[in-house]
């Protein structure tokens, strides 16, 4: 792939981890637990950050902006959450985390020049993308007041980012006709990442089977569960096509600001996924697709 999705599809690359520290984080489980989520696992959490900007949302909205999961997992969480937290000291709270959890892998170099310039870059792409998605996780992170101070700025920016592409690239999944649990096993079965990552998503055996059965009647699947020709062709238009989507912020960036942001982001990439906090697989396919 070349041209304007590879460098598209290059800055999610970027980003995303940047962003994803939130919900791995142990400052974030920490902040969770004095708002009185159980912590035990990460979902009750997850949902919360993540959810937050849209407001107390019941479990429809979120199963329907968030796609991949399977209700009964949204209904465990959502919106019972809100009774235990507010969405507004949900959002005071997941700053808090990320500034702590900022300053535990960067240091002081949070106060620095660099991380300012970055801070500006990444705004003035994430100020292009709004408004995004009637609705959707990047127009609602999008209307959040800003920061003021950098670091946590431009992690605003890397979620208003990571949301907008992640609205884009629902909107190319039900374009294409796939489903949520449709979606799953066709990108397993390009590779994305092995069938047991996407178990977290909270679809049975059965549900997965009957996906499975779908897509094979589409000629999308091979009876072993690989993506024939026509799936990887498909898969691959729902990618390209979250990549036109996604596209606006960087090009209202320009180039030079592009890799200026590059060049400032590298080395703090590095140390985000030398630091062992997130998971080496994802569900995404960052890496792969």
């Amino acid at each position: 792939m070349t041209g304007e999705p590879a460098r598209v599809r290059q800055m999610w690359h970027l980003m995303e981890p940047l962003h994803a520290v939130l919900y791995y984080a142990p400052a974030a489980f920490e902040e969770a637990a004095a708002l009185g989520y159980d912590t035990e696992e990460r979902w009750a959490s997850y949902f919360a950050w993540r959810a937050a900007p849209l407001g107390a949302a019941g479990a429809d909205q979120v199963v329907r902006t968030f796609h991949s999961f399977a209700p009964r997992v949204v209904d465990r969480h959502v919106p019972a959450g809100w009774a235990v937290a507010d969405p507004d000291a949900v959002l005071a709270a997941r700053l808090r985390a990320v500034d702590r959890t900022y300053r535990a892998l960067f240091g002081d170099r949070v106060e620095g020049a660099g991380f300012a310039e970055a801070a500006a870059l990444a705004r003035r792409a994430a100020e292009a993308a709004a408004p995004g998605v009637p609705g959707g996780l990047g127009a609602a992170n999008s209307a959040l007041p800003w920061p003021d101070a950098p670091h946590l700025a431009l992690w605003q920016a890397a979620t208003v980012l990571r949301e907008h592409r992640g609205d884009g690239h629902v909107a190319a999944l039900n374009g294409a006709g796939l489903d949520p649990v449709e979606s799953l096993v066709s990108f397993a079965a390009v590779g994305a990442a092995p069938a047991e990552v996407f178990a977290s998503r909270g679809w049975s055996a059965e549900e997965w089977g009957a996906a499975r059965l779908r897509l094979q009647e589409r000629g999308l699947l091979a009876a072993d569960g690989a993506a024939t020709d026509a799936g990887r062709e498909l898969r691959t238009k729902v990618e390209l096509r979250t990549d036109e989507e996604a596209a606006a912020p960087w090009r209202a960036l320009g180039e030079a600001g592009r890799e200026r942001l590059v060049e400032l982001l590298g080395e703090p990439w590095l140390e985000v996924i030398g630091s062992g906090l997130l998971p080496s697989e994802n569900t995404l396919g960052i890496g792969k697709v």
